[in-house]
């Protein structure tokens, strides 16, 4: 008689002393295989909820023993048994918590073989040590890995819990499609070309940034939506060409409605996943004052080492004192400072970290980073190494203007505001790594606020937009796009955690006159406006409500649930840095007539290497049928 295996009555994960004497139907994958000799065997079986050890005894199931003992890894099996508490024989993974299930065994009386499997070609563990391509080319089988396994746990929940979060705040899922128009959203779109409309594309959507505010025109006034969204960019660090965010978008606010709701959000999933309460409401931080302090626009706050302004300290040095500051500072430039406290652990700043820092600040475009211990007294400060002697009869301005005392150690950075900012903010993230100062488990989020409306482009020339061109100015700064446009600030902000953007979003115009204004410093002429946003300009014309909304990094969330650092690791079949699935092996080649019936042409170079590759292909095929018949 055959196991019932679609009448599992667990989860290899659940079983507990509380289940000890009920009879249990069990399935999954042999997770390790151990041979006690003439009567015992014992097997670790797998589900996506954990392990139970499984016990076969020769003397009680000699079938089943028989049977067990032909059993090999990833093997697809099917068990019935009974329930066993193991008394005295607890292991000691049930007591560190490795193994929940550790409490109890089930004592199989009957055993199914579904399906064998070949040699995997890594060790399906959380130990394992294998190439991040091969994992991705065997994805199902990496997939199977407890680790993996729990980062997708964690994702549904959250999914979850985010969809009920926004039901019972009255919102709307709606769909929007996937087939689109090209708009210029800041990256490249991944064009589907029309085989009923040779010649013409749509475009997988970057967002539905347009169509979400068609909602509120419409009168949907709160519409949220878990949404896959597609960017053709260079993949540098935690970016993937599809991804997932959580969008919505509200009429009849302000910015304070939307963070409200989103900050609601951030704190039920990770009090329901995480048990961690946030405290809110969340801080709030300009623009400016985080370029200040801490250099980026995405500010960790778990730790300090801010950046102190130290230009009027050392305005009257020379350039025969130290050439580096005083061009800095004739060219226009800035000088600022880290300190690094005593408390802080800067006695284990050896040279050789400090070298290292030097070339790694080179290797994003610096120069270096000048740096010197600080001695003496309290009273009267001295510098004691590196740039220490030639910026000595600055010291106690220096000292004063950045808190340093005896024992801490100084780190400048002389020129452009915003090359200071840059190197200095990737200083201070790679000294709080060095020195242990970032606490493990400890979440701080915050929102940044009061962005620019503009950025001015040198190479181009002209005004470009930082997040979209239909975000709302502040109402104070309106009259500033007709005088100073670069002072104008946006009703955008950004919801950061840990140093990471989580979430970013804005008020947008629904203003006509106001529109129109930043259209022009855009250099979007009416024409091309109409051409490219038709569709929300016509809307706009009909009673736009007052709307705002942003949108959550749904990938980066789970990454910070999960607690690792890479995003390919939360999605279930991701693309490598060159945006490839090894899985699946794609993007891959189609043939020539696919292309015709789309009216695309390829260079004569391709064509010629595609249709070798057709005809390599199509001579394979028939040997083959020649050899073995249709």
């Amino acid at each position: 008689m055959s196991v019932p295996y679609n009448q599992r009555t667990h989860s290899c994960g659940e079983l507990r002393a509380e289940h000890v004497g009920q009879t249990v139907v069990l399935a999954g994958w042999v997770n390790n295989y151990r041979d006690h000799g003439d009567n015992l065997v014992f097997i670790d079986l797998r589900d996506r909820e954990g392990l139970t050890q499984l016990r076969f005894n020769v003397d009680t199931d000699p079938e089943a023993t028989k049977r067990a003992r032909t059993l090999r890894n990833e093997y697809c099996i099917a068990v019935r048994g009974e329930v066993l508490h193991r008394g005295d024989q607890v292991s000691k993974k049930f007591h560190t918590g490795e193994m929940p299930t550790g409490e109890i065994e089930v004592s199989v009386h009957e055993i199914d073989v579904l399906s064998q499997s070949e040699t995997p070609p890594f060790e399906i563990s959380d130990f394992v040590d294998t190439n991040e391509d091969l994992r991705l080319k065997y994805r199902f089988l990496d997939l199977r890995r407890p680790k993996v396994a729990r980062a997708f746990r964690i994702r549904a929940q959250a999914a979850r819990l985010i969809r009920e979060y926004f039901a019972e705040q009255g919102f709307l899922e709606i769909e929007t499609p996937f087939l689109t128009k090209s708009t210029p959203e800041g990256a490249r779109d991944y064009l589907v070309p029309s085989r009923v409309q040779p010649g013409s594309f749509y475009a997988l959507p970057q967002s539905p940034q347009l169509f979400k505010q068609l909602f509120m025109i419409a009168g949907f006034d709160r519409y949220a939506q878990l949404v896959r969204c597609f960017r053709d960019e260079d993949l540098r660090g935690n970016r993937q060409p599809e991804f997932t965010q959580l969008d919505l978008e509200m009429a009849f606010v302000k910015a304070d409605d939307v963070m409200g709701i989103v900050e609601g959000c951030l704190a039920r999933v990770w009090s329901e996943i995480l048990g961690y309460e946030i405290k809110l409401p969340l801080p709030r931080m300009t623009y400016a004052d985080a370029m200040s302090r801490f250099g980026c626009d995405a500010p960790d706050t778990r730790f300090g080492l801010e950046l102190q302004d130290v230009t009027e300290s050392l305005k009257a040095i020379t350039a025969d004192e130290f050439g580096v500051f005083a061009n800095a500072l004739a060219a226009g430039g800035i000088i600022k400072a880290i300190c690094v406290k005593k408390s802080e652990g800067a006695e284990k700043l050896t040279r050789k970290i400090t070298d290292g820092l030097t070339e790694a600040i080179k290797g994003i475009g610096g120069g270096g980073l000048a740096t010197t211990k600080v001695q003496g007294t309290a009273d009267a400060p001295e510098f004691a190494t590196g740039i220490g002697a030639r910026i000595q009869p600055y010291c106690a301005a220096i000292c004063k203007a950045t808190g340093a005392e005896p024992g801490d150690q100084l780190f400048f950075a002389p020129g452009k505001p915003a090359d200071v900012a840059k190197y200095l903010s990737f200083a201070r993230i790679r000294l709080a790594h060095e020195l242990g100062l970032i606490p493990a488990g400890h979440f701080e989020a915050l929102w940044v606020v009061d962005f620019p409306l503009l950025d001015w482009d040198e190479e181009e020339k002209r005004y470009v937009s930082p997040h979209h061109p239909f975000t709302m100015p502040l109402e104070e700064d309106i009259p500033l796009l007709a005088t100073d446009p670069l002072k104008v600030r946006s009703q955008a902000y950004d919801l950061v955690m840990n140093g990471e953007e989580m979430a970013g979003g804005s008020i947008r115009i629904h203003r006509g006159d106001v529109q129109r204004r930043v259209f022009e410093l855009l250099g979007i002429s009416e024409a091309e406006a109409h051409a490219k946003f038709e569709h929300l300009l016509n809307a706009l014309r009909f009673g736009a409500p007052p709307h705002g909304g942003i949108a959550f990094g749904f990938d980066r969330w789970t990454m910070r649930l999960v607690g690792t650092d890479s995003i390919r690791d939360v999605i279930a079949f991701p693309k490598t840095q060159r945006a490839v699935c090894p899985l699946t092996d794609a993007p891959s080649e189609v043939a020539i007539a696919q292309l015709n019936e789309l009216g695309i042409d390829l260079s004569a170079e391709l064509k010629a290497k595609r249709k070798a590759a057709e005809e390599s292909s199509s001579m394979n095929v028939g040997d083959h049928i020649h050899k073995h018949g249709q």
